[in-house]
């Protein structure tokens, strides 16, 4: 069977694009698509570790993290540096405020942003999850924190050498039981996308009004952009790709991490240390626990999971693969470690941050809603 790789935007070009490149296989240079990428990697351990917060997990639930809170639509919507894209440096963060202080002006969050590797503490304190999944402090003026992720991974696919160029195309269509084609006078239609536009995404409700202004001399015309009428079969979206073999791998990086300095000494220091790579550890071990990447890509696993430790000297030692309950207990020993040697406490979030109100009122549906 074929499965859907991560497709991607591509500049003046419709559709997306899926990514292929030569990797080696066996010794061998062949072809081969990405059907997940880093960042989609990282994004996915991170859900997890936020799925155990939210279900009360003994551990994880103190986890150190900033959280933003806005209110909209009478909801109250929370998101932290788990879920938002910047990690501890994200714009929610940053255009947010605590107790009326911008967050920027308070020196808790300045001493986060003013952390290097050299003196890390402060960051590891208040976002652990940054250090193991990386941040870019990029819009700062001057001392722009750049964190590499101490965890990647990837997902990549073999496949036919020409997948590229002789992409497979899939049918689509939509059946409406009431009729096929569904036309509207200017003022039905009008009628209906004011009804439905606290629901609709500007976009929507532009195209129909401007659609609705077409009508003319009692001609209607189609009001297939509110959902209405079907769509005929189309072959123009791109299928999955065939691949014979796929192949799913991570790296934690020891040598990143021995670039970090917590202010506690050398015992203490290691002790940090130990700590994030049992984070990125547990992280991982949840994530892989399921296979689901999108629709038609639902993998399987074709044996168990392989882990070589890397030693100098091209030594290598293997490993077995954590369970979720090994990562478990590994994480409550690094911890507990880290609290007696290094002063390390976790005691959940560390920053409430309130949301800028006027991001949410300037919050937007996609564009590319066409209300099919």
């Amino acid at each position: 069977m074929a499965v859907a790789p991560a497709k991607f935007a591509m500049r003046n070009r419709d559709g997306g694009a899926y990514a292929y490149e030569t990797r080696y296989l066996d010794g061998a240079p062949a072809r081969a698509v990405l059907i997940d990428s880093k960042q989609s990697v990282l994004n996915r351990c991170e859900a997890a570790v936020a799925a155990a917060i939210d279900e009360g997990h003994p551990v994880l639930s103190r986890l150190p993290r900033i959280e933003v809170r806005y209110e909209r639509d009478a909801a109250v919507e929370e998101y932290s540096d788990l879920t938002l894209p910047h990690r501890a440096f994200d714009g929610h963060i940053r255009a947010g405020s605590v107790d009326g202080t911008p967050v920027t002006q308070l020196e808790q969050y300045r001493a986060v942003r003013n952390a290097t590797p050299g003196s890390a503490r402060a960051l590891l304190d208040a976002s652990p999850v940054t250090l193991v999944f990386g941040g870019w402090d990029s819009s700062r003026a001057t001392r722009q924190g750049r964190w590499r992720s101490i965890l990647v991974g990837e997902i990549i696919g073999f496949c036919a050498d020409d997948a590229a160029t002789n992409p497979g195309l899939k049918g689509g269509a939509r059946v409406d039981p009431v009729g096929m084609k569904i036309e509207l006078t200017e003022a039905a239609m009008k009628q209906l996308a004011t009804n439905q536009r606290s629901e609709l995404s500007g976009a929507t409700y532009d195209k129909a009004v401007k659609e609705a202004a077409k009508a003319k001399g009692g001609k209607g015309v189609s009001a297939s952009m509110l959902g209405l009428g079907g769509i005929p079969p189309t072959l123009e979206a791109l299928a999955g790709v065939a691949c014979h073999r796929i192949v799913r791998s991570h790296v934690l990086s020891f040598a990143a991490l021995r670039q970090l300095r917590f202010g506690a000494g050398p015992e203490g220091d290691a002790a940090c240390r130990a700590l994030l790579a049992a984070l990125a550890l547990n992280a991982l071990a949840r994530s892989d626990a399921e296979l689901v990447l999108r629709a038609n890509c639902d993998l399987r696993e074709a044996g168990p999971v392989m882990v070589e430790l890397d030693g100098r000297g091209g030594q290598v030692r293997q490993l077995d693969g954590l369970t979720i309950p090994e990562a478990d207990a590994l994480l409550d020993a690094a911890l507990t470690h880290a609290e007696a040697t290094a002063g390390v406490a976790w005691d959940g979030p560390v920053m409430h941050v309130q949301g800028n109100p006027s991001i949410v009122a300037g919050a937007v549906a996609d564009g590319q809603d066409d209300g099919a």
